[in-house]
């Protein structure tokens, strides 16, 4: 999946440069218990500049947006991307989002999600211990991304999720996956019973690891309603997507993620690659009160990952602004309601609703109530909904619900209201 980055000071050395070419370590098996000692490999000056001429060459042809709900949204060279609003979960723009694509590491973003929803429902414990089988263990080779457990030790979850998310260990996704499960494929099976709940609806999971497998898969707008989900649902450990290095075992590896070190709005979330999958990357910024999410699927070198992120948040930042179309506690309209002690209760938003629409641009509404209400209505209920449109485009909806209970009328009232029914008045 990923080799073994450099030490962490040549790595902000070479972005500050604007030259970030991905390296490798190899590690060598030091004895039976699984230690390791990194090596740092010497890359020549003529290797390193062929790799970066033959990564150009096998750049794909921008891909031109074909969502988008602002003025000269990129084109990027990837097999898919896109750009979502953290807070509405709005596509702001993207491309081939709907195709299902070789996810890679990606795919930790489900085990991480899965690990971070267990500590929070009690089921398991940030000290609780996880063995490491022959299975889960890396054999000390660069061929794959690894936290370097060693065989037949024990790691607590919490170093386990931190493998997980900062070095995109392989052995400590396995680790949990048997932990959680008993099997790989029995932990498939959970992150497939998630990927349902949240709605990705082109995303099959084989695996925990992300390692290929054709049956593996997953789109831009799945990725991105994980993400989202990461962020909202797992306050608490999202901290550490941003989290720079980790340190295990005596080894110290950094984070892939190439803009958590030149752009501090980045807080996350997750790189991937293999060979079928390209080079891929979910990121999550925020700056002032707006957060947005980009995913870049199957492009032709880590620092194009990057690249295009960048080009993304920043077209987002400028083209995008905050605007909060209806005010909390206002009433958006008047239900009509059959069989209750009142003829009409009042429809108000159930929360505060922030949108990200394009700058300048005015905000309208439309309301729509569910037809045919009858009481008893409870306070808080929802009774419809009011979708919110710039430029002709939608931007974004909310619910509506009752600002008051409406109690069902007596059984001699009813009858009255249904007489008025009948003579349609």
């Amino acid at each position: 999946m990923h080799t073994k980055t450099s030490p962490l000071l040549p790595l902000i050395l070479a972005i500050a440069a604007g030259a970030l070419a991905p390296s490798s370590v190899a590690f060598a098996a030091k004895n039976a218990t699984g230690k390791h000692a990194a090596s740092k490999a010497a890359v020549p000056k003529k290797a390193a500049s062929g790799k970066k001429s033959a990564a150009a060459a096998n750049a794909l042809p921008p891909l031109a947006a074909q969502v988008a709900l602002a003025d000269n949204a990129p084109a990027l060279p990837a097999k898919a991307w896109l750009l979502m609003d953290y807070d509405s979960g709005q596509v702001l723009a993207s491309a081939n989002a709907e195709e299902a694509l070789p996810p890679a590491s990606l795919t930790k973003m489900m085990t991480s999600y899965i690990v971070e929803q267990a500590l929070r429902s009690g089921k398991l414990k940030t000290t609780d211990l996880v063995s490491v089988s022959e299975n889960a263990w890396c054999r000390g080779t660069s061929a794959e991304s690894c936290m370097y457990l060693p065989l037949n030790s024990q790691a607590t979850v919490i170093d386990i999720l931190r493998g997980i998310i900062v070095q995109s260990g392989n052995d400590a996704s396995k680790a949990i996956a048997e932990h959680m499960a008993g099997s790989e494929a029995g932990f498939a099976k959970l992150m497939n019973a998630e990927a349902q709940r949240l709605g990705m609806t082109k995303t099959t999971f084989v695996n925990p690891t992300g390692l290929p497998d054709p049956g593996h898969k997953s789109s831009a707008t799945d990725l991105a309603i994980l993400a989202r989900a990461i962020i909202k649902d797992g306050s608490e450990y999202y901290p550490i997507y941003a989290e720079r290095e980790f340190k295990y075992n005596g080894i110290k590896q950094g984070n892939r993620n190439a803009l958590l070190y030149t752009d501090p709005t980045v807080d996350g979330l997750k790189t991937g690659h293999t060979a079928e999958a390209g080079y891929c990357l979910v990121t999550s910024a925020k700056r002032n009160d707006m957060r947005l999410i980009t995913v870049i699927l199957n492009t032709h070198s880590a620092q194009a990952r990057a690249d295009q992120s960048r080009e993304l948040l920043g077209w987002g930042y400028s083209q995008f602004e905050k605007a909060t179309p209806i005010q909390p506690n206002a009433v958006v309209a008047t239900a009509k309601v059959g069989f209750g002690k009142a003829d009409t209760v009042a429809a108000v938003l159930g929360a505060p609703w922030l949108l990200t629409v394009p700058r300048g641009q005015q905000v309208q509404t439309t309301v729509e109530l569910k037809p045919g209400l009858e009481a008893p209505i409870a306070k808080g209920a929802v009774i419809g909904k009011v979708i919110a449109t710039s430029n002709g485009k939608p931007v974004g909806e909310a619910p509506l619900v009752a600002q008051a209970e409406v109690e069902r009328s007596g059984w001699l009232l009813r009858a009255w209201q249904h007489l008025l029914q009948l003579f349609g008045k």
